[in-house]
This record gives C-alpha cells, sequence and structure tokens, in this order.
C-alpha cells in the first residue's frame, strides 16, 4: 500500500496540463487549455483541462476527473500503478508498505504481466552489459550499429543470451510465475507428450532486444534481431498479440518522441527500430515506427493525439513503395497533412542519418519532403510513361487518395494541383471525384441496412422527446455551487413568512451574511429536504462535512480522497461551463456572463425553485389523494390551499407568472 503522505504530496505537485501534454497537444484557450480528444476520433477539439481547478473533461465521450483519473483512463493503470507514474515523474520518494504473498497474489493479470515485461527488460539489459557473452555479443553489435552508451541506456537495449532456458529458469526463481512469461510470449511452454516434465524455452534465444514501450514508458512486449546467418529463423522476432500487447496500436519510439512531436508539429514516420533509434541519436526525436506492421488507423490516431502533420519517410529502394503508399490513404482519412520523403539509392534513415551531421540530415528532409500529391503522381506518371490506359489508372489512384480528405477545401486544392501536373481539366477530376463519392454512399448504405433503418425509426419517432428531470438538474445545481464557492461568504435575502395586518401570509425579507455551504445545508434541513440522486447525496455530504472542517478547503485535496467515479461526476460538474469556451464565442462578438457574478442570487434562486418543484410535486400527491369521493376531505383541500399560495409567493419572488 502507497502511504497517505505520499498521494497527497503527489496531488499537490502534479500539474494536470503538464501530465496532459505528454499525451495530447494542448493549445491554450483563456485560463484554460483545449486539444483533441484522446479517446474518440474527432475534428474539431471538445477536450478541456482547467489549471485552475486541477480537472479535465472530454465532452465528446463524456469522461472527466482529476490526474490520477486521467492517467486510469488513458493508460488503463490501476489507482496505484498512476500514483507510481506520477512520482516518477515528479521525482516524489514513494512511502509504501511491503507486500505480503497474498496480496501479490491477488494482483491482476495484466498488471502481472507488466511486472514480468518490465523485469524481462531490466534482466535483458544487465546481461548486456554485465556478462561477458552479452558484452561480447550484444553490445558489439550496438557498437557497430553506431549506438552511444547513453543511446543504448536511453532505449533500453539488450540481450537473451544463445541458450534454450537461460531467462525463463532466472525469471522463475526470482518468483515469476510460468503463466504469466508463456502470456506475454517471453517463453514458449511444451507439454510433453509422454507425460514427462514440460519443456519451457527462452522465446528471444539469442536476440539483442528492443524493449516496446507504451506512451507513459510501460514495457508492452519485444522486438528481438537474431544475430546469426540462420536462413531458418526470421530475422526479426516480435512478442506475440497479448492482453498488454496489441502491435496495431503500438508504435516503436512513442515514449521517447511525444513532447518533441507535439513541439515540432511533425512526426517522421519510418519503418525499423534501428531507424528511430539513430534517427533520435541524430538530434531528432520526433521519430516512430510502425515496426514492420503495415499501418492501422489506431497507430495513427496516436500521432494525432499529438501532431497533425506527419512525414512518411521510405528508403531509397524499398521494395512495394507503392504497396506502402495504401497507409497514405489511411492517414488522409484521418484528416491529416502527409508529407513524403525518400533516400538516395542504397540509403535508409538508419544509414543516413548515421553518416551525415544533423543540419545536413534535417535539410535533407527538408529540401526532400514532397506533399503526398506531388509524390504520388511523380512516382506514378514514371510508371505509367506514355501507356494511355496506365495514365488513367493513375489518374483515377490519385483522385480516390484526394476522396479520403474530410476537409472541403483540401480537396479543392489538391484536385487543382493534379490537374496542373497531371495536364488534365478540373472538370473530369471533379466528376471522379463525386464517382468515387457516389460509390462510397452506396457501399456504405449496402453495408449498414440495419443502421439506416434504426434511424428511420429516430426520425419517425419526433414524439418521443425525453423529459429533463428537474429534481436532478436542481440537485445537480446545488452540488456545483458548493464545489465553486461553497467557502465564500455573502450577503442572503432570506425570505420569512409572515401574516399581514390583513391576516394574509407574506414573505419578508431579511437579510443574513453566510457562507454559501451554511446557507444551503441550513434552508435544505429547515425544510427537511434530502437530494434523491444517490451520487449527489454521498458528495453533498463529504463536501459539507470539508468545507465546514477546513477552513482552506481546496477541490484538488478534495477530490483525492474520493473514488473515481464520484471524482468524474464532480469533474462533469464543474466543467459544464467550459464547454461553451470550445465555441470561441468572442470572435463571434458574443461575450457569455462569467460565473461567479451574483452568487448570492444565484444560490438563493435554486433553493427556492427547488422549494417550487417540491411543493408542486406535494400538492399532485394530496389532489391524487381527494379523487375518493367518499371519503371526507376537508383537511386535505386546505393543505392544498396553503401549499398553492406559498407557491404563488414564492413564483412571485422568482419574478414568475403562474397561471
Amino acid at each position: 500500500m502507497i502511504s497517505k503522505s505520499t498521494i497527497d504530496q503527489v496531488y499537490e505537485t502534479a500539474r494536470l496540463e503538464e501530465v496532459i501534454g505528454d499525451f495530447v497537444q494542448l493549445k491554450k484557450s483563456g485560463s484554460n487549455f483545449k486539444g483533441l480528444s484522446p479517446f474518440t476520433d474527432e475534428r474539431s477539439p471538445s477536450f478541456m483541462v482547467s489549471p485552475v481547478k486541477q480537472i479535465w473533461k472530454d465532452f465528446s465521450s463524456g469522461k472527466g476527473g482529476n490526474v490520477v483519473a486521467f492517467l486510469m483512463e488513458h493508460e488503463h493503470f490501476t489507482y496505484p500503478e498512476a500514483i507510481k507514474y506520477l512520482a516518477k515523474k515528479y521525482n516524489i520518494e514513494i512511502e509504501e508498505t511491503e507486500q505480503s504473498n497474498e496480496q501479490k497474489e491477488e494482483a491482476n493479470e495484466k498488471e502481472s504481466m507488466y511486472l514480468v515485461s518490465e523485469y524481462a527488460q531490466k534482466y535483458f539489459t544487465e546481461t548486456l552489459k554485465e556478462t561477458e557473452l552479452g558484452k561480447a555479443i550484444g553490445l558489439s553489435y550496438f557498437k557497430e550499429r553506431g549506438f552511444t552508451e547513453d543511446t543504448i541506456e536511453r532505449f533500453a537495449l539488450g540481450y537473451c543470451l544463445d541458450q534454450w532456458d537461460s531467462f525463463t529458469n532466472t525469471a522463475l526463481d526470482k518468483g515469476y510465475q510460468l503463466k504469466y512469461l508463456e502470456k506475454t510470449g517471453l517463453t514458449i511452454v511444451k507439454e510433453n507428450e509422454g507425460g514427462g516434465e514440460t519443456k519451457k524455452f527462452d522465446r528471444f534465444k539469442g536476440r539483442v532486444m528492443f524493449p516496446i514501450q507504451s506512451m507513459s514508458g510501460r514495457v508492452l512486449g519485444f522486438g528481438g534481431r537474431i544475430l546469426t546467418n540462420d536462413k531458418k529463423a526470421a530475422k526479426y522476432l516480435n512478442s506475440p498479440e497479448s492482453d498488454i500487447y496489441h502491435k496495431s496500436k503500438v508504435l516503436y519510439g512513442i515514449y521517447h518522441a511525444k513532447q518533441a512531436i507535439a513541439k515540432e508539429d511533425n512526426c517522421y514516420l519510418v519503418e525499423g527500430y534501428t531507424d528511430v533509434i539513430q534517427f533520435y541519436q541524430r538530434g531528432i526525436h520526433n521519430v516512430v515506427a510502425s515496426s514492420g506492421t503495415a499501418l492501422t488507423p489506431d497507430q495513427i490516431r496516436l500521432v494525432n493525439r499529438l501532431t497533425k502533420n506527419i512525414t512518411v519517410l521510405f528508403d531509397g529502394d524499398a521494395a512495394g513503395l507503392r504497396a506502402s503508399l495504401r497507409g497514405i490513404d489511411l492517414i488522409l482519412e484521418q484528416g491529416m497533412n502527409v508529407k513524403i520523403c525518400t533516400f538516395p539509392e542504397g540509403e535508409d534513415p538508419d544509414s543516413f542519418s548515421k553518416n551525415n551531421t544533423y543540419e545536413d540530415v534535417v535539410a535533407y528532409l527538408q529540401d526532400n519532403s514532397k506533399d503526398f500529391i506531388q509524390f504520388k503522381a511523380s512516382l506514378l506518371v514514371k510508371e505509367a510513361a506514355n501507356d494511355p490506359i496506365k495514365r488513367a489508372d493513375t489518374v483515377r489512384d490519385i483522385v480516390n487518395s484526394i476522396s479520403k480528405i474530410p476537409d472541403r477545401i483540401k480537396r479543392e486544392i489538391y484536385i487543382q494541383e493534379c490537374a496542373s501536373i497531371m495536364n488534365i481539366s478540373e472538370a473530369v477530376l471533379y466528376n471522379t471525384l463525386a464517382q468515387i463519392g457516389k460509390k462510397d454512399s452506396a457501399d456504405a448504405a449496402k453495408k449498414a441496412p440495419q443502421e439506416q433503418r434504426a434511424f428511420e425509426v429516430v426520425k419517425n419517432n419526433k414524439k418521443d422527446v425525453v423529459k429533463v428531470d428537474v429534481q436532478y438538474e436542481l440537485e445537480r445545481k446545488l452540488i456545483e455551487l458548493l464545489l465553486l464557492y461553497g467557502n465564500q461568504k455573502q450577503k442572503f435575502e432570506d425570505l420569512i413568512l409572515k401574516e399581514n395586518e390583513t391576516g394574509d401570509l407574506v414573505l419578508e425579507p431579511e437579510v443574513m451574511e453566510a457562507k454559501v455551504y451554511e446557507k444551503i445545508y441550513l434552508d435544505l434541513q429547515e425544510d427537511e429536504i434530502e437530494l434523491t440522486h444517490e451520487q449527489f447525496k454521498n458528495i453533498y455530504y463529504k463536501l459539507i462535512e470539508g468545507l465546514n472542517e477546513k477552513e482552506d478547503f481546496a477541490i484538488n485535496s478534495f477530490m483525492a480522497e474520493l473514488d473515481q467515479e464520484l471524482v468524474s461526476e464532480i469533474s462533469s460538474i464543474l466543467m459544464e461551463e467550459e464547454k461553451y469556451m470550445l465555441h470561441d464565442w468572442e470572435r463571434k462578438d458574443i461575450y457569455p456572463k462569467e460565473k461567479g457574478v451574483g452568487v448570492a442570487q444565484l444560490v438563493s434562486e435554486t433553493i427556492l425553485t427547488l422549494r417550487c418543484f417540491l411543493i408542486k410535486r406535494r400538492i399532485d400527491v394530496l389532489q391524487q389523494n381527494t379523487q375518493n369521493m367518499e371519503e371526507d376531505h376537508r383537511e386535505t383541500l386546505e393543505e392544498i390551499m396553503n401549499y398553492l399560495q406559498l407557491n404563488k409567493l414564492l413564483n412571485k419572488k422568482l419574478n414568475r407568472v403562474l397561471s
């Protein structure tokens, strides 16, 4: 267990905007920051971060919370993992009690797999640096590639001994379970058919090791390169798919590159591990690799969270270059800007960055990065040469790529450029673009008949309007007022019910000074009103207790002591007004009224509205009770009349006209 003092220190030290900025490109928006949602595929920012409140809200997915909640949602950390990650980031020493064997066994399967993977990374690194064979074989290979000691350490490179079960046996001796070694793919287990002892093999026997890390730095799996000339063995071997490693959702180097990608507002995409490492060592840090797999939408979205610009780097003699261009269309579909750069014949990103200075590499990338349309046109035109049919196919291929772009203005500019390069009229290209659009729409309609029918049902049922739950909204507003202004002192105009000279009931104003939380608590107590929504009730009592006990009540500290479900609810409440900042109203000469203006009036009106609602509901119940004609309802009717009179007075105070 992590000590409370450590948790408190983490919450006090961690800056939400810094932590989220490691994963999402944020832009200043007033006193807040905004960016693209890291949880959904979107093109307009709906993700808000409040440095003042230290909370975030994603309006597209509905998620929200504090710094720990973000890491739990985004990186799928457990609560202790999120605290440990922040402690490491801010150099906070963790105080925790030793875990018992039972507690270790209770750790969930994913966590156990992470622990095994992290142990394996340390083992392979130590083997590389501290064993004679590791130094003679693994370290020599990396040195031959030109990797420095600092680079080897930064990327946690390692070596697995060329022995059948050296790693597996060491891990088992250290107490790691065989089932997790097998699940992560580090160990291959074969049952003996004769019923004898189970055979265990190290998957990466005799290979240099490249740990594959998540965006937050957790070890997900490994890539291993063989050093012998064994033609039967694969040159590169990756960890198999597991609960923690999905190769289609991972980019090699993203952990080291994320800050540079956001800062440079561009990402270089290469193919292999050594391409990434050599580029990084040369000083170009905004580089990631697809690790030999075909590019996937999930991998593109990882980059899209950090930048809109991607430059794909191809080898000078890249075989199947045309096939690789399919990945370009996927990038375009995500609304990103794509450039392509090829290296001279016989060179790749690894060799080119190794043999040239930083300045030369940067200059080459700047001078030779072509817009995708120029690159694709020049490549395909060479292939088509003087063949008119191939030329027509080339034009159709380019227009097909343009059709993937969601932005209409960009599509139009690219059509104009394509017309110029291919010497063909824009009208023909627009025609082709329209045909592709129609075909895509028809295909989509065939694929989703169910969704279409569901849409028709919804369209035809316009009468099914969702009713607003008035009590829910009013209770939510009370929680919001307590969170935002609970400790503020205000002058309230209280209403005292009295009889005037003619015997009529009237509400007489009486000014009182109190803190917002005191006013709300006393009014609800006086009317014996209890919140009905379970989450609001929990938050309400915890808030009243916290505001009553602490003069320096802080929302961030308060949320640190709540479970994540309540934290998410509080974030949704507090960030409600931030949603409207996403629309840039000031640019349209619309200036919304700021919160904090007329707090006392807002509190009083909310409580009065809740009273009116509950009175009306009570009247409805009493009226239903009078429907039995056999009973005497004089007392009930008198009670109804009193409630109606009180309701009229309260609504008059709220400046509402009752029919």
